[in-house]
């Protein structure tokens, strides 16, 4: 009954309110179905003493010997409420609850949630934990289906219970509402000073278990590095800082929630007592039946019951909004880099690249600082191949990064054939580009899957083609992960564990083969392998640089020297660029750079120019 991939209009909402009706946009209709069904069987259980009273009266009314005589249907209308009515009406919400609602808004929440969050800036997730936002995410996505389930399945319930309490407790006389209408107000009360704090205190503790999740999470994914440098203890003490944290806003949590659950137990003890005895009062009087006894009994007991289970479901309730409220602080963010209105897709480019007067400071506001580029210019044709070089912080990565938008630009612009890249669609962009990064990641997937990612459309036969290119096809051959699977249906593990850094390159280099893209970056890209393997994919990189626009960064410079052009950068702006020769004719940057190589590095021995 409820789609959970139904797309939904625009970014998350920031506030509370209206971020529900952003998540739960198209399931209206069957939670106000669900809420339907509970506020009867609400209305049922206040029937349900209705009936007995009725049953008691009519029996005292008429003895023994002519009641089922005299009242033969009235026992069977019973015998079908208790046994037929109010369970059906009690399956129903239960079916609501368990086939349409929990299975239906978790995903759809979940998967709006991670929609929007894949359109982040990459800065977004260099500010964050990778396992944090999982945790959001889902601790989001869950406490908006409890809240709808226990919205639905205990308070509409409830309310509608209340409601025909009182108006069966006026029917006997006003002065049973009135005494049900007080310890209603005082149960009101209750929940109106505690719960607002819960919610606090739940949104607290919501922050510091997601927190001492990342905190987890982070160490768990650095696991080589905290083992090499023998770092354990201190990992162990940074996580117990955060159960601390964490365990201090539980506590606060628990203290609260205990002296609410006592004072209400309190009140609940009440209302039998009071009910009860204002009934016997009326009947002593002469203006109750033992009817009515029956029924302000029943009601009284059932309430004070259902006032306990109600009252920790509202808890509960504002519990998760507090968590919902925390998730959408962390995940609520507007995008930062958008797709202007009216953005195109490039289609397939030529490849012609200029930066014209780009600056861009990291949102610094002044050139001080590392990196960043400064009223840097340069045109690259379609077919070029440039290499940029400089020691660090001279701006080569950051030059790569706004190409792709990664960044928006701060001053000036970047063409690709001619188009303003702000005015394409980022995936349009993006589709024209490959790129072989230093820091190549991959997939917990198939070695097969983590290649297709350059074109899932090629089919496993192109990316085995792509692996032989990149010199990746005979140690693919030989991988075997923990549940069997061999080859190219081998799992790589997280981040491609199980890879050396030569391995996770070669597959890098053949996802890039498979994407075909006109427009090839590569930033250390041989910088992980053996002189062997370097020569056999340099020679791959050779067959997939003829014909395509090409940008390099590197530091081993013996990896350029044949490229058509070398930009040297320093401090964000070019500083020289020619060829190789011509370089070295200058005697400037470039030529210090080549005289002080040692195994083939820019500047080794210097700190100061050591790689980006």
């Amino acid at each position: 009954m409820i789609d959970p991939l139904r797309p939904v209009d625009g970014p998350p909402p920031g506030g509370f309110g209206a971020f529900a009706l952003w998540a739960l946009q198209g399931s209206l209709p069957v939670i106000g179905m669900a809420a339907f069904v509970s506020l009867l069987t609400g209305v049922a259980e206040v029937a349900a003493a209705f009936v007995i009273g009725a049953v008691i009266d009519r029996a005292s009314a008429a003895g023994p010997e002519v009641f089922f005589r005299e009242h033969l249907w009235l026992v069977i209308g019973a015998g079908l409420f208790f046994a037929l009515l109010r369970p059906a009406l009690v399956s129903l919400g239960a079916l609501f609850s368990s086939l349409a609602i929990a299975p239906g808004l978790l995903p759809m929440v979940l998967i709006r949630l991670h929609r929007h969050t894949l359109g982040q800036a990459l800065t977004f997730f260099d500010n964050d934990f990778a396992g944090r936002l999982a945790q959001k995410q889902m601790q989001t996505a869950n406490a908006a289906t409890s809240v709808v389930n226990e919205t639905c399945n205990a308070l509409i319930f409830g309310l509608a219970s209340v409601v025909g309490a009182v108006a069966m407790m006026g029917g006997i006389g006003w002065a049973l509402a009135a005494v049900l209408l007080a310890w209603v107000l005082a149960y009101a009360m209750l929940i109106r000073w505690f719960l607002p704090r819960i919610r606090t205190r739940a949104k607290a503790r919501a922050a510091a278990r997601a927190a001492l999740s990342g905190q987890v999470v982070d160490t768990l994914s650095n696991m080589a590095t905290v083992k090499l440098f023998a770092h354990s203890t201190r990992e162990e003490e940074a996580a117990t800082r955060a159960v601390h944290a964490f365990r201090r806003t539980a506590l606060a949590f628990g203290r609260l929630a205990g002296a609410f659950r006592l004072l209400l137990m309190f009140l609940a003890g009440l209302l039998p007592v009071m009910l009860v005895g204002a009934v016997l009062w009326l009947w002593a009087q002469g203006a109750a039946t033992a009817g009515d006894i029956a029924v302000a009994g029943m009601i009284s007991t059932r309430l004070a019951q259902m006032s306990g289970w109600i009252s920790f479901t509202a808890m509960e309730i504002f519990s998760n909004i507090g968590e919902i409220e925390d998730g959408i602080r962390t995940l609520a963010p507007a995008h930062t880099i958008t797709d202007r209105p009216g953005a195109t897709d490039p289609g397939r480019v030529r490849g012609a690249i200029a930066f014209e007067h780009v600056t861009f400071r990291y949102g610094r506001g002044s050139s001080e600082g590392g990196g960043g580029l400064e009223d840097f210019s340069l045109a690259i044709a379609p077919g070029e191949k440039v290499a940029l070089v400089g020691r660090s912080g001279a701006g080569k990565s950051t030059a790569l990064a706004l190409m792709l938008r990664l960044y928006e630009i701060e001053h000036g612009r970047i063409t690709l054939d001619g188009q303003d890249i702000a005015a394409l669609t980022q995936d349009g962009l993006r589709r024209q580009i490959a790129m072989v990064r230093q820091d190549t990641s991959m997939f917990n997937r198939s070695a097969l899957d983590n290649i297709l990612y350059g074109d899932p459309d090629a089919g496993p036969e192109a990316a085995r083609r792509a692996a032989g290119l990149a010199d990746a096809d005979h140690f693919i051959h030989d991988l075997r992960d923990p549940s069997g699977r061999a080859g190219y249906d081998a799992f790589l593990g997280e981040r491609g564990v199980k890879l050396s850094g030569g391995q996770r390159q070669r597959i890098a280099l053949a996802r890039a083969i498979l994407k075909d893209a006109p427009v090839l970056v590569l930033d250390e890209a041989t910088s992980a392998l053996d002189s062997e393997t370097e020569a056999s994919v340099q020679r791959a990189l050779e067959g997939l640089m003829e014909g395509r626009t090409v940008i390099a960064i590197a530091h081993r410079l013996s990896t350029i020297a044949h490229m058509d052009r070398i930009v040297v950068m320093e401090d964000g702006r070019i500083a020289e660029q020619g060829s190789h020769a011509e370089l070295l004719a200058q005697g400037g940057l470039y030529a210090g750079y080549w005289a002080r190589q040692s195994g083939g590095f820019i500047g080794l021995e210097s700190a100061e120019a050591a790689a980006e």
